[in-house]
């Protein structure tokens, strides 16, 4: 690692390098929201109540788990390859490997047996997840310090995330169905497995190009030792950062509310519209949105600011989703082209943040080396990463109890499908919740999130001048 401090200047070759690292989680997280409810609920048939009791329990290893791999990387020396992208490379191979188990069906075992296999492979591949995206949710802050370029690579990261998203999310749904003789179309477990290994080999050839292609520019401060590393004195600090506080909490409602939607959907075109194939377009009417505002995002947010373009985007997706409630009392809501061109603007919407929230993350550490004087990108991460997770649970555990309160039948598939009661109420809970999410964050990035366009420059001048001394 070198040894100057390089502020401007990456080029293409970091911007999709550092795309290929989200890329590279993302092949099979992805297919946590999008297919492991219903891997669990109609393959191995395990009870909604369970699923949600091991949804907690994995969150509370989490709580253990995470804080302890970020202070680990912050209290060790950089080695020759950087702080982080060594740690990144070596948990590719196992998150691939336990991604491929965890979606693996073992015929013959019993409802108890399953969920044990269940709880093994969904913690174990969790902390193989943590293992790769501590790491490299850190590394942003060390490939530069000028704002402009971090807020380039935070598209570039969201970029990365739609590829690596789009085999769960638009591919697999055509190959991973099988129709039964009386029409109704259900998951293969077969098939589904053969996919999931198929994008693990893809995983670790993605974080090798990653780990090659980006570079670590940005050294620890002369002045910070890390042999007196404090985790207690960074949560300390941590605790007294405002706007890290605020954005940890609208990042965790926003993975909850993608990984609810994304699973919600699954359920709602495959129960409600009987067309599981159309899951993929509402993937495209997320991320075509992002194609289109991309080349424009440079000038809007030196133009608007981070905070105030995220938060407008974030009211009119919640109109949006309401209005998606609403046309349930129209006979439009019959057409699922209807419901999908709605989520075309929803996503528009959403765009703004999804495009800049890694951008507002490496502006809240740097925040954190304002008001502490030493850079701890790890432990940050992590906790901020912990806050994602809890989001997960929120996603799982939430949709679980809504579908276990609906009465949804897991066991649908065996028998004639679920009722036309339980299908209305489907509908309801896929676009009243989500609506709600994004009003909530809203209201947190517009009026308690601090960091506004000018107090960004104030903060920035301040750093570099604290810096200088």
């Amino acid at each position: 690692m070198e040894n100057n401090v390089l502020t401007h200047g990456i080029t293409a070759k970091d911007k999709i390098g550092y795309a290929l690292g989200d890329m590279g989680g993302l092949l099979t997280f992805g297919l946590i929201s999008s297919f492991l409810n219903m891997f669990y609920t109609d393959v191995l048939h395990i009870p909604l109540g369970q699923i949600t009791i091991l949804m907690l329990v994995a969150r509370i290893w989490d709580a253990i788990n995470d804080p302890l791999w970020g202070s680990f990387i912050d209290s060790r020396k950089p080695t020759k390859h950087g702080r982080f992208r060594p740690y990144i490379l070596a948990a590719s191979v196992p998150l691939a490997l336990g991604a491929v188990v965890m979606f693996t069906k073992i015929p013959g075992l019993s409802t108890t047996q399953y969920l044990i296999f269940a709880y093994i492979t969904y913690i174990f591949y969790g902390m193989m997840y943590t293992g790769t995206n501590i790491p490299f949710g850190s590394l942003a802050s060390v490939i530069t310090n000028d704002g402009q370029e971090r807020s380039s690579l935070s598209m570039w990261r969201s970029i990365g995330a739609g590829f690596g998203g789009l085999p769960a999310q638009i591919l697999l749904p055509f190959f991973v169905y099988t129709t039964l003789e009386n029409g109704t179309k259900v998951l293969d477990s077969t098939k589904l497995t053969l996919s999931v290994a198929v994008l693990g080999v893809l995983t670790v050839v993605i974080y090798y190009l990653h780990f090659k292609l980006t570079k670590e520019r940005i050294s620890i401060p002369p002045k910070q030792n890390q042999s007196d590393y404090s985790l207690i004195k960074s949560i300390k600090a941590l605790s007294k950062n405002r706007p890290f506080i605020v954005l940890c909490i609208i990042s965790m409602l926003l993975i909850a509310f993608q990984m609810y939607t994304q699973t919600t959907y699954n359920y709602l075109l495959k129960n409600y519209y009987n067309q599981p194939g159309l899951y993929s377009l509402t993937t495209v009417c997320t991320y075509l949105p992002m194609a289109c505002f991309l080349p424009f995002m440079g000038k809007l947010i030196r133009k608007y600011g981070k905070k105030e373009l995220c938060s407008a985007g974030l009211a009119f997706a919640a109109v949006i989703n309401v209005v998606l409630y609403l046309i349930k009392l129209t006979p439009i809501v019959e057409n699922p082209y209807v419901f999908l061109a709605l989520l075309l603007f929803s996503g528009a919407g959403q765009t703004f943040l999804v495009l800049e929230v890694w951008a507002l993350v490496m502006d809240v550490i740097d925040y954190h080396e304002l008001l502490s004087g030493r850079r701890e990108e790890g432990t940050a991460y992590a906790f901020y990463s912990f806050t994602r997770k809890l989001g997960q649970t929120l996603a799982g555990v939430g949709t679980n109890i809504l579908l276990g309160v609906i009465g949804y039948n897991v066991n649908s598939t065996e028998t004639q499908g679920q009722t036309a009661e339980v299908v209305s109420k489907l509908y309801d809970i896929s676009t009243i919740i989500p609506a709600i999410v994004l009003a909530v964050m809203f209201v947190l990035l517009a009026f308690c999130y601090k960091l506004s366009k000018k107090k960004l420059e104030e903060m920035y001048a301040l750093l570099a001048e604290k810096q200088a001394k």
